[in-house]
């Protein structure tokens, strides 16, 4: 068996950066920005009111203006503004040629044409400058998962196409005679596939673009024509099968259609029996089937995987170190991947922990990471944990 790190590792040498793809800044977010970018313009344009008021040059308070015109966003006044005239500008609109300050509307009290400032102006300009936000030609970098904010910052750029890393194409292969699809009715024997389900929708929210295959009986023809249907695939995944049963076909299967292994059995739990390697173009990933034991898989493997096929770097799921509210026995030679939940308090790790439970897994929302040969632990006691 190798260790996390190493398997990790080796999966890391399995694939590279995908191509990237112009798309539609509508379409953008939640995508991987594949290179820089550039802004096309300024932002704001041009000097710009960040109040409603009134645009004049030179104020005093007390002192007396002549309103000769109005300016409106999308609207702009196109003479000067000389000295004792003042132009009516709302919020957003171009400040007009000649003035250097906006007077808010509450410190003016306005007669006809005439307005006269208060005696207790504020000190502000109320004037955004032009550029003051960014100038033609500053980068927005990437690569990085463009969030609702960045959409917003790329249209004030002007950016209506957007290079995006494509979308690594993930086929997802469960495995077994027991398995039947959500919504059938399972014989006394079967039970309901939840592990392709749970992986599509953990790999989807992070960026790629899952194909679930139809259940692979085990046998040979039926796992031979799963792999005929994912060859283009990016990223294979076959869930169950890859242990040393009579009825595991998987490895066998795999290595007959040219599987290239890069290594087979993880010194961790839960996700010992975890295979991967290279058939074709394609990367593979035999993952454990019970079901806990893929879907953490899935988090400490198989979202790294896509995260650098993203173009976001090879690089393991984030830890952060939690205070220990209860107390645990020692751990054995495998590292331990514990369902937990982390508040506002600290860390509390269940008390069951059997890699088949999918209701624990579910209330949990991170992962506290026992250490091979691990001491017992007491309350106060600090864990790495992986949030899921």
């Amino acid at each position: 068996m190798i260790s996390t790190v190493q398997a990790l590792a080796h999966l890391f040498d399995l694939v590279g950066t995908l191509p990237s793809q112009d798309i539609a800044l509508r379409h953008a977010a939640g995508r991987t920005l594949a290179r820089t970018v550039t802004a096309n313009r300024d932002q704001p344009p041009f000097a710009a009111s960040a109040m409603d008021g009134y645009a004049v040059c030179n104020a005093v308070a007390g002192a007396s203006f002549t309103v000769i015109g109005e300016a409106a966003a999308g609207h702009a006044f196109n003479d000067a503004v000389s000295q004792g005239k003042a132009v009516r500008i709302f919020t957003g609109a171009p400040v007009p040629r000649g003035a250097d300050r906006v007077v808010i509307q509450e410190d003016v009290r306005r007669d006809g044409d005439t307005i006269t400032l208060s005696e207790n102006l504020d000190s502000g300009t109320h004037i955004r400058p032009a550029g003051g936000d960014f100038t033609n030609g500053t980068p927005f970098t990437g690569p990085r998962v463009l969030s609702a904010s960045d959409i917003a910052l790329l249209a004030s750029m002007n950016i209506a196409l957007v290079p995006v890393t494509r979308k690594p194409v993930v086929a997802i292969i469960a495995t077994g005679d027991e398995l039947v699809q959500p919504g059938d009715i399972p014989n006394a024997a079967q039970i309901i596939a939840s592990n392709s389900y749970g992986l599509a929708a953990l790999l989807d929210a992070h960026g790629a673009e899952t194909r679930l295959l139809p259940i692979a009986r085990d046998t040979v023809p039926s796992l031979e024509l799963a792999f005929d249907l994912a060859a283009d695939a990016d990223l294979i995944i076959t869930i169950g099968g890859a242990s040393v049963g009579d009825h595991d076909l998987v490895g066998q299967v795999a290595l007959a259609k040219g599987m290239d292994r890069a290594f087979y059995k993880v010194a961790m739990r839960p996700g010992k029996p975890l295979m991967a390697g290279r058939i074709g173009t394609s990367a593979m990933i035999g993952l454990p089937g019970n079901p806990v034991s893929a879907m953490v898989c899935g988090h400490i493997f198989v979202l790294p995987v896509i995260r650098k096929m993203l173009g976001l770097g090879a690089n393991s799921a984030p830890r952060r170190v939690a205070k220990l509210l209860t107390t645990l026995g020692p751990n054995g030679p495998r590292e331990h991947y514990m369902r937990a939940h982390i508040n506002e308090d600290g860390l509390r790790v269940y008390d069951r922990q059997d890699s088949a439970l999918l209701s624990v897994l579910s209330q949990a929302n991170c992962l506290a990471v026992r250490p091979p040969n691990d001491g017992p632990r007491l309350p106060g006691d600090l864990l790495e944990i992986i949030h899921i």
